[in-house]
């Protein structure tokens, strides 16, 4: 149906949304310019991120790198230092490669066009969307979740909103009501609405400004729209990890080692580290034979540590093993880089300046806090 038989006063619905935000919205760094490099790197960092976990590494990111043509010249293990606890770091290696070909094709600005800004790396309808509804004013309406979540509402829309074409009617329903005289402020009005008032759970219908307009409201069904998503069922995953120590308090962090606990580490430094069934510690026993041409390591077990990835239920377990000297031979295929020596600190600070993940860095923890104890 037409959004002009569906809400008769379309106008008056959009000044009461736009007045609400301009009264209640939250005070975020990103919003408070209409630069489009930053725009995108906050829109970038919010994916399947909070809004509080990210104001952090968005001002010592921004801080990092100001521009994309400093953004485009950093090396890549510099960015992933900087993105480090984050997650998803192929957000991250994408923003990298996007930013190159914003300087090299864009004289070093955000192209202010929805073609060109989708052929970049990473950048899909949302974030081209945004950046430029918000930036350059172009009237585009972003649908995030949020949004969705709002729209769905508003209509009173059952069904999964993810399945295509619920999703591609709801992205004409954005932009049917998109207020084209402000489309980036009506976008984050919407975008506030989904993430503050009409939230998943619980929704504070008496405070919502489009209360008045909303179907699923009057219908007392805002409980049930949308439709909860079926979750995947959680797996549980163990990995053994070994925090080698050398005679003068060095470890070893490998890149790109070939194994099945690769992805878990998203590609970047980790610690050996092995999927394991049954017996940890044989099984990484095992795996340093083979890797790195150990001889009977003995491997001392730590705390173990929980860690959560997407649908994963993750125990790691962190072994430490003393060496006289690191290995300096790496028994694996070429895409293993090299091998890395760091000096080995209280609560490993060499460990926690280097690209890593949160697991890496709980293993670390764990690890310091194990020789504490010693």
């Amino acid at each position: 149906m037409p959004p002009e038989k569906t809400f008769p006063d379309l106008r008056a619905m959009r000044r009461r949304l736009l007045q609400w935000y301009r009264q209640n919205r939250r005070d975020l760094p990103w919003r408070r310019t209409r630069d489009s490099y930053r725009i995108w790197i906050s829109e970038v960092m919010l994916q399947q991120t909070r809004v509080a976990a990210v104001i952090p590494y968005y001002r010592r990111f921004v801080a990092r790198f100001p521009t994309v043509l400093s953004l485009a010249r950093a090396r890549e293990p510099v960015l992933l230092r900087h993105w480090a606890g984050l997650g998803y770091y192929s957000r991250a290696r994408n923003i990298h490669r996007a930013a190159k070909q914003i300087v090299a094709l864009h004289n070093s600005c955000f192209p202010v066009g929805a073609e060109a800004a989708l052929a970049l790396p990473g950048v899909g309808r949302y974030t081209a969307a945004a950046v430029l509804s918000i930036a350059d004013n172009l009237p585009l309406a972003a649908l995030d979740g949020n949004v969705a979540r709002v729209l769905a509402r508003l209509q009173a829309l059952h069904g999964d909103l993810r399945l295509p074409a619920r999703w591609r009617e709801l992205e004409a329903s954005a932009q049917a009501l998109l207020d084209r005289r402000a489309p980036g402020e009506w976008n984050q009005a919407m975008m506030e609405l989904g993430a503050m008032v009409c939230t998943p759970l619980a929704p504070r219908c008496g405070e919502c400004p489009l209360s008045a307009d909303c179907r699923a409201f009057a219908l007392d069904i805002t409980d049930s729209v949308p439709e909860k998503r079926s979750k995947r069922a959680a797996v549980s995953v163990r990995i053994a990890a070994a925090v080698l120590l050398d005679s003068a308090g060095r470890t070893l962090l490998l890149r790109n080692v070939d194994g099945n606990a690769r992805e878990l580490f998203s590609n970047l430094w980790q610690f050996p580290a092995i999927k394991v069934r049954r017996n940890a510690r044989e099984e990484l026993r095992r795996h340093l034979e083979v890797l790195l041409r150990l001889s009977q390591p003995t491997l001392l077990p730590l705390t173990p540590v929980r860690h959560s990835v997407t649908y994963r239920d993750i125990t790691l377990l962190p072994f430490l093993l003393r060496v006289e000297r690191l290995p300096n031979r790496i028994a694996a295929k070429r895409s293993v880089q090299t091998g890395r020596a760091m000096l080995l600190r209280p609560l490993l600070a060499g460990v926690e300046d280097a690209p890593v993940s949160s697991a890496t860095r709980k293993i670390a923890h764990a690890a310091a806090h194990g020789l504490s104890r010693v």
